[in-house]
């Protein structure tokens, strides 16, 4: 008892001395899991630099999730404050939390796109329009919660045929993130996929694809896609201005090692109403309700 006495004692003389808020988030796992791991143990360390004053210590941790559905569900139930999110997934998960907030999103995130991939044995050539021949093929979306591997390629796909991708193909497949639909059209496995070009790009460069066996034969326009969204009770739980603390921090995270694990030149300011064609898109096929 006279030890909880002192301990008591020394944390009203010096608050600073109080255990650390524990700030936690996650992202939608969209690459290989050990890549977000590294990824995503540097951001926490940067935000918790951030994020700390004398007044308040904050630890920042990072949780991995094993799907979007469960990055949503965590953000819900409030298991994680924070979330990078993709713009369906991002959409979604402000629909079940009111109040929540994007707050940045990647500069290449205000034009995203995704490609359209095919096997040399498709034989079909790259062109401005979905060539007519995709028909029949067998095609791999990504996760089926996600905005560039899935909501916006079925969009142009129903735009462009007139029909459901089951009607388009002989065979549709959901790997469940860009890296596997890459290694599962690249392997032959499936004829024609859907992938997020930044992560094609990226494994491109890296020695990972064999431009023998697999192309890029058709890139959608842009449209909005990832961002950072919070849960609209931060100010609550951890104090007033925390949120525009948070914000200020992501939007000025510069350093080029951290930035180019996501990949992004930088991080600009995001709004819920950017992500409104998100929402219309996916309430026009089907993947949200009115």
């Amino acid at each position: 008892m006279l030890m909880l006495r002192r301990l008591l004692a020394l944390l009203l003389l010096f608050p600073t001395l109080a255990l650390a808020e524990t700030f936690v988030f996650t992202a939608i796992p969209d690459q290989d899991e050990s890549q977000l791991q590294q990824r995503f143990d540097k951001v926490a360390r940067y935000l918790a630099a951030q994020l700390n004053t004398e007044q308040q210590k904050i630890e920042v941790r990072y949780i991995p999730v094993k799907s979007y559905a469960a990055a949503i569900t965590a953000f819900r139930n409030n298991q994680v404050q924070l979330a990078w999110f993709g713009g369906l997934s991002g959409v979604q998960a402000r629909r079940l939390v009111p109040g929540s907030e994007a707050l940045a999103q990647g500069f290449e995130d205000q034009y995203f796109k995704s490609y359209i991939i095919a096997h040399h044995s498709a034989g079909i050539a790259p062109g401005e329009t979905l060539p007519d021949s995709l028909k029949g093929k067998t095609f791999t979306f990504g996760s089926k919660g996600s905005t560039s591997g899935r909501l916006m390629p079925e969009f142009y796909l129903r735009e462009h045929f007139q029909a459901a991708p089951e009607a388009i193909f002989s065979k549709v497949g959901f790997s469940g993130d860009h890296s596997q639909t890459i290694a599962q059209v690249q392997a032959g496995a499936y004829q024609v996929g859907a992938v997020n070009y930044s992560v094609w790009d990226t494994e491109l460069a890296e020695g990972k694809i064999d431009p023998a066996k697999v192309k890029v034969i058709w890139t959608t326009p842009t449209y909005p896609d990832y961002q950072w969204t919070v849960r609209g009770d931060v100010d609550q739980h951890f104090g007033a201005g925390f949120k525009a603390r948070l914000r200020d921090a992501l939007l000025n995270m510069k350093d080029p090692d951290l930035l180019a694990s996501f990949p992004r030149q930088s991080f600009v300011p995001a709004s819920n109403a950017d992500y409104a064609p998100i929402e219309d898109t996916a309430k026009a096929i089907g993947l949200l309700d009115e």
